[in-house]
Formats: C-alpha cells, sequence, structure tokens
C-alpha cells in the first residue's frame, strides 16, 4: 500500500482513494481499448459513453430535470466571472452580488469590466466573517438580470447555510468549493458553476449548470468557446474537451452515488466539522476561529494561533505528522484545514488530537 498522508488541501484536493485506483487502473488500458484513457480520442464511441455517463450521474446527484444543461468547460471558475456577464447580462441592464469574500470581489470586478455590476450586500466592513442570512435584509431588485453568490468561501472559512433569497431573479452561484457536498435544490438556481477540483474531480475542468431558458439570453454574437448555448448545443464537444478530467469526475459522481449520494455525503461533512469545531472552541481561546459561528463552512475551516511564531511551529510540526496543507491562504495569513469529500473522518480525528497535544505542548 502506497503511503498516503492525512491531505487538507484546498485545491486542488483530496480524491477518493477507490477513485485514484480505478484511475491507476485504466491508465494503461481503459476499457479494454488498447489505449489510456489519456489517448482516447474525445470523438470516439468509447469517451462519449464516458462523456454521456458523467452527465448523467451528475444530473442524478443534483436530482437535476432536463430542464438544465449541465456544460464542461474550461478555464476554472475564475474564467466564469467574465462568462456569466456576458452570456446572462443584457446591455442597459445590471446584475447584483453578494459580496462575502475575496472569489466573490474578484467576480464583481470582472463583471464590472463587462457590464453593470453592483454590491448588494458586503461583509468586507467585518472582514468577511459573515455570509448574509434569514430574514436577508438586503434590497432585492426584480429589475436585475441577475444575483450572484459564492456559496463558500475557501479564504475566509465561512459559507452559506441555506440559499439566499433571489424572489424572481435568477440565481446565479459559484459553487466551487462545496458542489456536491450536500443535497442541491437545482430548481432556486439559474446557474451554478464550479471548479471541480474541491470535491468533483482534478483541476482541468469546470462544471456548469444552467437551466435551458437562460440560454436564451446569450448574445448570437458571442465566440463560440465562450458561449454557453453554443457548448450546450454540443453537449460540451464544441472542441476537445479536457477528457481526463472529466472522466475523473464521472468516476467521482459515480462514488458519490454508491456512497448514499449527497445527503449521505453531507451527514459525513457535517460530523468532520463538528468535531474539529468543537476541538477549536474547547481551546480556551489558544485557537481563534475566524468565521462567525452561524457563518461558519463545512469545507473550510480557518483558525488563528495566539502569534505568527507558534502558527509557524504548528505548520511544521503538524507537516512532519503527514498533517499536509493546513496553511491558510497566502492573502490571509493563519491555519486552514479542507474538509471535502475525500477527507475521511479518521484524517480530522488524527488533526484534532494533534491540536490538542500542541496546545498542551505550547499553550
Amino acid at each position: 500500500m502506497p503511503r498516503r498522508v492525512h491531505n487538507f488541501n484546498a485545491g486542488p484536493a483530496a480524491l477518493p482513494l477507490p477513485v485514484l485506483e480505478q484511475v491507476q487502473r485504466d491508465l494503461l488500458d481503459f476499457a479494454g481499448s488498447g489505449m489510456s484513457i489519456l489517448e482516447l480520442s474525445h470523438r470516439s464511441t468509447t469517451y462519449e459513453e464516458v462523456h454521456h455517463q458523467a452527465i448523467a450521474d451528475l444530473r442524478m446527484l443534483l436530482r437535476g430535470s432536463e430542464e438544465y444543461a449541465i456544460l464542461f468547460m474550461g478555464g476554472g471558475a475564475q474564467t466564469q466571472f467574465a462568462l456569466v456577464p456576458m452570456n446572462l447580462l443584457p446591455a442597459r441592464a445590471h446584475a447584483d452580488y453578494l459580496i462575502t469574500g475575496p472569489w466573490s470581489m474578484t467576480a464583481l470586478h470582472e463583471a464590472q469590466k463587462l457590464a453593470d455590476a453592483r454590491v448588494l450586500w458586503s461583509s468586507a466592513n467585518t472582514h468577511f466573517d459573515r455570509v448574509p442570512t434569514p430574514p436577508f435584509d438586503y434590497p432585492l431588485d426584480p429589475q436585475s438580470a441577475y444575483l450572484h453568490y459564492t456559496s463558500n468561501n475557501t479564504i475566509v472559512g465561512t459559507q452559506y447555510a441555506v440559499v439566499p433569497e433571489a424572489g424572481d431573479v435568477p440565481l446565479v452561484c459559484d459553487m466551487s468549493s462545496d458542489f456536491l457536498s450536500r443535497p442541491v435544490e437545482a430548481s432556486r438556481f439559474g446557474l451554478i458553476y464550479a471548479g471541480a477540483q474541491k470535491n468533483a474531480g482534478p483541476a482541468g475542468v469546470t462544471i456548469v449548470v444552467v437551466r435551458q431558458d437562460l440560454l436564451e439570453r446569450c448574445p448570437a454574437d458571442l465566440p463560440s468557446p465562450f458561449s454557453y448555448a453554443q457548448v450546450a448545443a454540443k453537449n460540451s464537444l464544441l472542441n476537445t474537451p479536457p477528457v481526463f478530467a472529466i472522466y475523473i469526475v464521472g468516476l467521482v459522481a459515480r462514488y458519490l452515488l454508491e456512497q448514499g449520494g449527497l445527503t449521505a455525503i453531507a451527514t459525513h461533512n457535517a460530523d468532520k466539522a463538528r468535531l474539529l469545531y468543537a476541538a477549536i472552541d474547547a481551546s480556551a481561546g489558544f485557537y481563534r476561529g475566524l468565521a462567525q459561528p452561524h457563518s461558519r463552512s463545512l469545507m473550510n475551516v480557518t483558525f488563528r494561533l495566539p502569534t505568527p511564531e507558534l502558527e509557524t511551529r504548528f505548520l511544521t510540526a503538524s507537516s512532519a505528522a503527514d498533517l499536509i496543507g493546513l496553511q491558510g491562504h497566502r492573502t490571509a495569513g493563519g491555519l486552514r484545514a479542507s474538509l471535502y469529500n475525500a477527507v475521511s473522518l479518521t484524517s480530522v480525528q488524527a488533526l484534532a488530537a494533534f491540536m490538542e497535544d500542541f496546545q498542551q505542548r505550547w499553550g
């Protein structure tokens, strides 16, 4: 058995071990083709079966109907920051944004380069320590082209526990870091996009779930690879897709279905987060969480120690204990444990035990 560490990286992140083992088996000879999955033509029947099954399994996980198209695109979520307004924000219209961290702020700034994008609500004045909660107090504009939000904020460690209210305005969500981590009521959304490299697969493919009627908004003169409508019309085979990444997304989707679907994985994720937050809250302030309790993320647990020197000591000692990826984002500092789907409860138990021991030695 190869050595495996406790992987808390924020992305690319841990993948389920059974998926990695399947990839290993398929790497030289996929489905008896005599070729690696990396070598298959995207126009081959063998790959098309992989492609279509991945879409079908994602649709089953999301309990989505044919009313929604599922697209595979390149460029990561940051490309979607521009593609959303390019496709869905008509001239002389405006869109509203809920700003809860650096990524939603970046999404807003990219949209503002192209059109009229406005801040509807922001927690910047409290260092992004919270997200809006019911009853939502922002002034919804029924004339807005869409309302955009980021469901989980990896850098600051906050997450929406419920879907924000949008009225009749199409709701657009950057779900990159909690996609497939819990059940999704697809009918609440106009469009969801997610970089795969947190919970759904490896870096290299972005999943877009878009309501079919919104495809009619896409300007006809958009370059084909940038148009949701044109990509949807070709079932994401407009040009060569990221074949290997899509194949792994399909394996992950099938694995999640076999584990009981998103309801089961949500319970697993909540158990892990509860354990780690309990360790923080029981530390009498030695570990200090950065998010307000009602906005805490189940995916990214962010915290600080009393001094930067202790944080450095913590990172050195945790790495030596095979607890990997605990350094906070480069723009925020501190510490961060990412608890995505493939991170086991055993790994979180190891981290919590390490934290207790470290406090006893250095607290």
